[in-house]
Formats: structure tokens, C-alpha cells, sequence
């Protein structure tokens, strides 16, 4: 589930002025995506996108001084009246019209003013929106960051999932989250995943107990957040099952709406996972690049095959 935005979050993350609408500071923000009316200001509200933060730069403030008192309050009326529109933001500290401060105040409608420059704002404004709205869930598992790769290790509890970061933290990688991982998936359907607040930089090791590992490795053992890139899932060895030896079937788990690769290493006494999961890091990044160590050996085996049957004609 998204996290809630209200139009309090945004004055109080960004320091804005609220110049109307006091009451109205607890409407909710449903879409990340801002809107400039240009158009609207021109009297064309046809297509306008009510539900999306409205925000007035120099071009709008400056064309709405341009109209007569007369149109400027019908622009304004119009601007405000939509019950959906959260709020109107004025960057670069410009000077509201009187008519728009009326409009809003009969409407508690927040009108919200920042000294940046709009563009600047706006790209701010959208990243901030963006994170807090993602579709995101949490996940069991323990998530760290191996040669660069975000791996998110999953597998029923008690199989070594702490055991195995701890490994990995040891042998100087770093560690994100473990036991719950919050993760939340941008627009570009990219994973990135988090520790809750409680847990941050925490690692429970069943025997010890739990442990601080920026306090016991230093800053250079943790990371707050990492993309997610590979899911590593741990069960126990079952004598029955097939498991994939050359690596050419490629697995791929969901994690809200996007596909991720799965790689499934079975546990047993003697294995060491920390090791496993490092290889696991470097062969993603080497099919990245556009090496596939199965695919060359499977290349190899075939034309090796028909040149021994051509040999034997």
C-alpha cells in the first residue's frame, strides 16, 4: 500500500509559506504528477487535470496580471473551485493576486508559496511525491548489497538468512535490511528496498542475539537504501528435486507489478551460502555485459557434438 500524502507533508518537507487555507492542509495528494495551467489561464479548462497539484511559475503569475480584475477572478474561481484539487503551489516568491487569495480563502483551498525556482521545485516536488506514492510492500527477508547488486534473500525462517549477511558483511559488503524489508516500486517499475526505522542497521543472529552492525563494521557496513536486482531464495536440499546445474533456465519471481530474476540455492551442511550468493552477484552482472558462462559452454558443447558426428561420417 502507498503511503498517505496531505498537503501538510509538502509545507512542512519543503518550508513553504501558507499563504490560505489553513483548514484545508489535511486534503490528500492521490498522484504524483504536478500541472502548470497555462491553458486554464487562457479560460480553457476542457481537459483540466483537477486531481494533480497546481502549480504557478513566473509565465502564469505573470500572464494572470495581464488580464482585466474582472477575468482574473473568473480564471480564479475556476482554478479553485474543483473540490479534488489538493493545492496551488507559487514558487519564486512571487506575489499572489488578490482575486486567486480570495478564491482560495472561500474555499480552503491551500495556496502554498516556496522562494525556489520553479523548475528547480518542480523536479524536487515530483521526487518527493514519487517515493512517498509508490505502490510498496514488505517483504521477510534480509537485503544487502553484494559488488553493487542489490540481492533480497528470502527463505523460510531460521534457514541462515541473517547468518548468511553477516558472511557477506564480513567479507566487506553491506547490509541494508534485515528480517523486513520495505520496498517500494517507482513509475519506471524499478524495486528499492529499505529497512524499517526500528530495525535500521540491526542484524538478529539466533545464539548471540541482536547486533549492531554499523556500531560493530562501521559506516562502511550498511547502506539505508538499495535497489533491488536479484532475489535469492534459500530452502532446504530436497533428495527429489531437479535442480537447474548449467544455469540456462532463467527463474523470475513478482514483486508487486515487476519481474524479477530468482535464483534458487538449496541448503545443506557443508554449502557456503555467503560465497554462493557472491557468485550469484557477479554472474548478474556479467550477463549485464553480455556474458553468459552457460550459454558460451552449451555453444561450445553443440558445435563440438557436430563436429565429432561430421568426424564419424
Amino acid at each position: 500500500m502507498a503511503k498517505k500524502v496531505k498537503v501538510s507533508d509538502l509545507a512542512d518537507k519543503f518550508h513553504m509559506e501558507v499563504l490560505t487555507g489553513e483548514a484545508g492542509l489535511s486534503r490528500p495528494i492521490t498522484v504524483a504528477d504536478l500541472y502548470r495551467p497555462g491553458l486554464e489561464m487562457a479560460g480553457y479548462f476542457n481537459y483540466h487535470p483537477r486531481e494533480r497539484v497546481q502549480m504557478l511559475g513566473k509565465t502564469e503569475i505573470t500572464f494572470l496580471e495581464m488580464l482585466t480584475s474582472g477575468v482574473r477572478r473568473n480564471r480564479a474561481e475556476q482554478l479553485c473551485a474543483p473540490e479534488e484539487t489538493p493545492c496551488i503551489v507559487v514558487t519564486r516568491g512571487l506575489e499572489v493576486p488578490t482575486e486567486l487569495i480570495d478564491e482560495a480563502t472561500k474555499r480552503d483551498l491551500p495556496i502554498l508559496r516556496s522562494q525556489v525556482s520553479t523548475t528547480i521545485f518542480a523536479s524536487r516536488l515530483t521526487g518527493f511525491l514519487e517515493n512517498r506514492l509508490a505502490p510498496s510492500t514488505t517483504i521477510h527477508g534480509v537485503l544487502v548489497d553484494v559488488y553493487g547488486i542489490g540481492m533480497l534473500i528470502t527463505g523460510s525462517s531460521g534457514i541462515g538468512k541473517s547468518e548468511t549477511a553477516l558472511e557477506l558483511v564480513k567479507r566487506g559488503h553491506r547490509l541494508i535490511a534485515d528480517d523486513a524489508v520495505e520496498i517500494r516500486q517507482t513509475a519506471d517499475h524499478v524495486l528499492s528496498g529499505n529497512a524499517p526505522e526500528l530495525i535500521r542497521h540491526l542484524l538478529e543472529i539466533r545464539g548471540v542475539g541482536i547486533i549492531n552492525v554499523m556500531t560493530l563494521f562501521g559506516a562502511g557496513a550498511i547502506r539505508n537504501v538499495k535497489k533491488i536486482s536479484v532475489v535469492v531464495k534459500l530452502e532446504n536440499w530436497q533428495q527429489d528435486k531437479q535442480y537447474d546445474r548449467l544455469g540456462l533456465d532463467e527463474e523470475m519471481t513478482r514483486i508487486i507489478d515487476t519481474d524479477i530474476p530468482l535464483v534458487t540455492i538449496p541448503v545443506r551442511p557443508g554449502r557456503n551460502l555467503a560465497v554462493i550468493v557472491e557468485v550469484a552477484a557477479m554472474n548478474y552482472r556479467l550477463k549485464g555485459m553480455g556474458y553468459n558462462a552457460a550459454l558460451q559452454f552449451t555453444n561450445k558443447l553443440t558445435e563440438q557434438l557436430s563436429e565429432d558426428y561430421e568426424d564419424s561420417d
